[in-house]
């Protein structure tokens, strides 16, 4: 397995900016996932690493070995594509064994690793079948094994899961994590989906116009957004913007547009924003963090008017008028009559759950 450095990454197409200034490392054994919009850069950014690309400035390591001019076939990558770039005119077992054959593996070793690769990937006594007798799932398992067959420093893959259901995605997802974790590879997976970010990696990019707005864990990322773009592109989350109107030891106090006074907490600002009295501030307030309060007033009690009640079973979400803001919240089901439209409510937003950025 082998670490990978980009090293002030750039990709222009002519005059039009592909990718700005990435400048990230990635340990071995990592699974590390590029995420943002369509047309934020981050293919881009993995073709990069494969070599379908060369950078306009900059380069990229493997280890310590330099390989940005380095051609996609000498680079000890494994791909799986969005659309699995399959042969249909091969069986399950061909297709896979199609990289071991271009590197001139000995027949017998290349059948061992070919049905070693099957039994992983729990396609055994799939062999003999065609491309056009499997299901998308399925098809998705092959293009995995015919990139691992050939025993990659690194597995790179493209929005594996896009073509898949929701239930098939799910089950996918767990499959590619677990094969992951089982061989230890180095892993670099590009989706513009939050959850499977979430759910799959050690580290996530956050990218958006060609350039990184954040790097972190899942949780870095969720709870200590660095800008407005991460804050809401990361599920669900409420952007008040405030104020601050007092700092008093590790507390902030922030005065919303309309004359609410929250506090907060110091330590969960992120480094661009300006933690001073006068300082404009964005609050982000996760809806789960958000519950019900039984008393009308006390640190950071609002009232405000029910504009929409939804009921899962498990919680119930409101929307809620509070002056002039709009505010979602995730409350746990207790058994408790749930709200009406037009009712009053009073929600009690934890002052650990606000988080401060630019």
């Amino acid at each position: 397995m082998s670490s990978v450095t980009l090293d002030h990454v750039h990709k222009r197409f002519g005059t039009a900016k592909g990718v700005e200034d990435v400048h990230i490392h990635i340990e071995s054994g990592e699974f590390f996932t590029f995420l943002g919009p369509s047309g934020c850069g981050k293919t881009t950014t993995l073709r990069m690493i494969a070599g379908f690309y060369y950078p306009t400035e900059g380069s990229i390591r493997f280890g310590s070995q330099e390989v940005t001019a380095v051609p996609p076939h000498k680079r000890n990558t494994g791909m799986v594509f969005q659309n699995y770039a399959l042969f249909p005119h091969m069986t399950v077992f061909e297709n896979i064994a199609f990289g071991l054959q271009v590197r001139r593996v000995a027949k017998g070793e290349a059948k061992e690793r070919v049905e070693r690769i099957m039994d992983l990937v729990r396609l055994t006594g799939y062999g003999e079948r065609r491309i056009d007798q499997l299901s998308g799932g399925q098809q998705q398992r092959v293009a995995l094994a015919r990139a691992l067959v050939i025993e990659p420093q690194i597995l790179l893959l493209d929005e594996p899961l896009s073509n898949l259901d929701a239930k098939l995605r799910e089950e996918t997802r767990f499959e590619i994590k677990r094969l992951q974790l089982e061989l230890g590879i180095t892993t670099i997976y590009v989706t513009h989906d939050q959850s499977e970010a979430m759910s799959m990696s050690d580290r996530i990019m956050v990218m958006q116009g060609g350039e990184v707005q954040q790097v972190g864990t899942p949780h870095e990322i969720y709870h200590f957004p660095v800008n407005r773009f991460v804050a809401s592109f990361i599920g669900e989350t409420n952007l008040w913007n405030g104020t601050i109107v007092g700092v008093e030891g590790d507390e902030v106090k922030v005065r919303t547009a309309s004359g609410q006074v929250l506090t907060g907490l110091r330590q969960n600002a992120s480094p661009k924003a300006r933690i001073a009295a006068g300082e404009s501030v964005l609050m982000s307030i996760r809806p789960e963090s958000i519950q019900e309060s039984l008393v009308t007033e006390g640190e950071n009690v609002v009232t405000g008017s029910v504009e929409m009640a939804e009921f899962t079973g498990a919680c119930v979400n409101y929307v809620t008028r509070v002056g002039e803001e709009s505010l979602r919240s995730m409350s746990i089901n207790l058994g408790r009559p749930i709200k009406q439209r037009g009712e009053t409510i009073r929600l009690q937003i934890p002052k650990e759950s606000i988080y401060f950025t630019e």
